[in-house]
């Protein structure tokens, strides 16, 4: 029972959404078409491209990056700009939450050593919101980009079109809230140079294009699947098992549970009615409460207003700390960081959430 209390806690999207299919089974008892719920395409590219991602880290390249960057800054503000850009222009091609895992526990290392550790909780809200905020712009960015995009057959300029004003109007707001943070002076000496394996960081950007060769549709997706694992197989297995599976199954479930409620038809009228003139709103408020990653999987079936509830799921990741699942995991980063204010972190995490959600809501409205 403390075993499973544990992973509830770890895991509670998964556990919400297994219980969410378990549940629509009794309603729609499985037959063949339950084949047909799961999006492989989607999956296999979420699969590889954290595995790429992996490949990255652990050759050495993020902390090598972030090195480099981070000891150009001559104070406070300047630090955490870079920490914040790195976060918003990494998550278009590494996810958002792939770019918090990589980046907020460098930014405690380097404010810590600076002894600017006064700065943190800003710079680690705001490194968050960049994250969310950053990945809208490409399909690979976050999950539910990806989902979207493969679901409705998007391509990559209409999907681009649709993300780059809102994308921009976020670099903008961000580079203004940066003014909040004060120029003090800072010790550029960081330690020794991350060492990177030139070789390792080849291959992954190899495979990195085969995977963005898929996102445009010009390869399938089998060949990549075959290609990642037998490339990394024979001199980086242990690379393989390091995606997120967790994520991958919490997606097989709601795949399950949305193909199900399509199928109930008082179900199916009612959300069709829900979200009929009202997409980006439905989407936006789901989000708050399930995630954005599970509404776009569960509204997707119901509505063809694909620019609509693109918008909603993105900016929707803004708001409450379990509207993105990416924003959970800063938090529980930050928690465990020396001295931290968890109380003032949700205050000033909310009141920068709710501007920027209001901005870019505005901002939707104006366009």
């Amino acid at each position: 029972m403390t075993k499973f209390r544990s992973f509830l806690k770890r895991e509670p999207v998964l556990c919400i959404a297994a219980l969410a299919a378990v549940v629509s089974c009794f309603f729609v008892p499985p037959d063949a078409q339950y084949a047909g719920y799961i999006d492989f395409r989607t999956l296999a590219l979420l699969y590889c491209l954290m595995t790429v991602v992996a490949g990255f880290s652990h050759a050495g390249l993020f902390s090598y990056l972030a090195f480099i960057t981070c000891r150009r800054a001559a104070n406070t503000r300047s630090l955490g700009l870079l920490l914040i850009l790195l976060s918003f222009f990494s998550a278009m091609v590494i996810t958002n939450d792939v770019a918090l895992i990589t980046f907020v526990p460098f930014a405690v290392l380097v404010l810590g050593m600076a002894g600017q550790t006064r700065a943190l909780i800003l710079v680690v809200v705001l490194q968050t919101v960049a994250a969310n905020l950053g990945s809208m712009l490409t399909p690979v960015g976050n999950p539910q980009n990806l989902y979207l995009y493969s679901y409705y057959g998007l391509a990559a300029s209409d999907f681009v079109k649709i993300t780059l004003p809102f994308w921009l109007a976020s670099l903008v707001l961000l580079a203004v809230s940066c003014l909040l943070l004060k120029r003090d002076p800072v010790d550029p000496e960081t330690g020794q140079v991350p060492h990177v394996r030139k070789g390792a960081v080849g291959v992954h950007l190899i495979l990195l294009l085969v995977c963005l060769l898929v996102v445009l549709r010009i390869l399938p997706w089998p060949v990549m699947l075959a290609a990642v694992i037998l490339i990394l197989l024979p001199a980086e297995a242990g690379t393989l098992v390091k995606a997120d599976f967790y994520l991958l199954l919490t997606f097989v479930f709601f795949f399950i549970f949305s193909g199900n409620l399509a199928r109930i038809e008082a179900v199916r009228v009612a959300l069709q009615a829900l979200l009929a003139g009202r997409e980006y709103l439905t989407a936006l408020l789901a989000s708050q409460v399930i995630s954005n990653v599970p509404a776009a999987l569960l509204l997707s079936g119901f509505t063809d207003a694909a620019r609509e509830l693109l918008l909603g799921v993105d900016v929707g990741g803004l708001g409450t700390p379990i509207a993105s699942l990416a924003s959970l995991i800063s938090l529980k980063l930050y928690s465990q960081s020396k001295n931290a204010a968890v109380g003032r972190y949700l205050l000033v995490f909310t009141a920068f959430n709710l501007v920027f959600l209001l901005a870019l809501s505005l901002l939707r409205l104006a366009l």
